[in-house]
């Protein structure tokens, strides 16, 4: 990442041609999430004595990723509220660029709801919809699960080895992360340099610190609550942690998440299903964005809105997330979509795209962080937290 931006600032035109490094990784890794999600669900479901025991940690970890991602709603509606970073904000000369984008139909609640289930599984993994992924891996273990001891075994020993596989082609992919990391930093500073941060940085350290805070008052507490074994932890999640701050997308640092994950001590099944899942529904970092800056737009543009208004906005804007893709600025997407609905110009959308890379790195890796400490906390509620690295173990036997 170092770098990645010193390239990027002192050789800006040789660094804009460097994004096809961080294009390579990304198209790596995209190939990796479908078979990797597929077999871990399959294999931790099919095999899996008490199906009873899947759908209470699918209501437990709902319940779960609720509860957190409204305490992160909360947390950026305050911050951008005591911050005031929209107020004066001067709209820019040329404003017909957003136009375009905001006219597009709100997403109506029938629409999320069918987001949800595939229509097509090969369609579901050349989009890279995670969470369709998700529902048709878990049909399909459930389904396996139900067949006879003698049919079911080949198609398990199937899912096993594909798993094994694809958990040894993520490592060898991931040899290729720290090029990936370096062309993605080079980019992002060498086109858009370090001086766009001067009028928009009070923004910028609204969000970086509302995020801080949410780690630190929400994040925190919980893994202490669970006892969750911190120093392990944050071991386990730093290296899916910064590959998802440079690369600004969460399904970057997924393959990598989940072998560490389970390597940190959460039982594979658990973690094949509770992290998938958290990137629709535990989008910690994403939540408390858009009802910062739904108000940093309304701020911008001199309309007032009382609390109850700013509630709602939110509140649509976190239903309106659900299922969306782990891809580079989707809550930019999500934002803009939302806007027209309440009335509100666009303009301000294009102040905050100047810095919305920068935004986007924090609160992609925010996610990533708020998923991983999901499935530790949701293992350790199943009382099925190995209190010892496997890998450790494995070397003391």
């Amino acid at each position: 990442m170092v770098v990645g931006a010193e390239i990027g600032h002192d050789w800006p035109k040789f660094a804009a041609n460097l994004q096809v490094l961080s294009g390579i990784f990304l198209r790596l890794i995209k190939t990796i999430v479908a078979p990797l999600i597929f077999s871990t669900l399959v294999v931790g479901i099919a095999s899996h004595s008490d199906l009873k025991q899947v759908g209470r940690m699918g209501i437990k970890a709902l319940l779960y990723f609720e509860i957190v991602t409204t305490l992160a709603l909360f947390i950026g509606l305050g911050t951008i509220n005591l911050s005031k970073a929209g107020v004066g904000v001067a709209p820019p000369a040329d404003t017909s660029s957003v136009s375009s984008v905001v006219n597009a139909p709100p997403q109506k609640a029938s629409d999320i709801i069918l987001h949800i289930f595939p229509e097509n599984i090969a369609k579901s993994v050349a989009e890279g919809q995670v969470l369709q992924i998700v529902v048709f891996s878990a049909i399909f273990g459930i389904a396996l699960a139900r067949v006879r001891e003698e049919k079911r075994r080949p198609m398990l020993a199937f899912c096993e080895s594909l798993s094994e596989t694809m958990f040894k082609f993520t490592n060898i992919v991931m040899l290729f992360a720290p090029i990936g990391v370096a062309g993605a930093m080079a980019y992002t500073i060498g086109t858009m340099g370090f001086g766009v941060l001067g009028n928009l940085l009070k923004l910028l350290l609204t969000l970086y610190a509302a995020l801080i805070i949410f780690a630190l008052c929400v994040l925190l507490p919980i893994a202490l609550l669970a006892r969750i074994p911190l120093k392990r932890f944050l071991s386990a999640v730093a290296e899916p942690f910064s590959i998802a701050f440079a690369t600004a997308t969460s399904e970057a640092a997924l393959p990598r998440a989940l072998e560490n994950m389970e390597a940190f001590g959460v039982p594979r099944q658990i973690v094949a299903f509770v992290l998938p899942t958290g990137y629709s529904f535990n989008l910690d970092g994403s939540t408390l964005y858009v009802s910062l800056a739904a108000v940093f737009v309304a701020q911008a543009a001199g309309v007032h809105l009382s609390f109850g208004q700013q509630l709602l906005m939110v509140f649509t804007l976190m239903l309106t997330s659900k299922g969306v893709a782990g891809v580079p600025r989707a809550s930019l997407v999500i934002l803009m979509g939302t806007l027209d609905s309440f009335h509100l110009p666009a303009w301000p959308v294009l102040v905050i795209l100047g810095i919305d890379q920068f935004m986007d790195m924090a609160r992609t890796a925010t996610n990533v962080l708020g998923n991983c400490l999901a499935t530790a906390v949701i293992a350790r509620w199943e009382g099925e937290l190995v209190e010892a690295p496997m890998v450790e173990s494995a070397e003391g036997l």
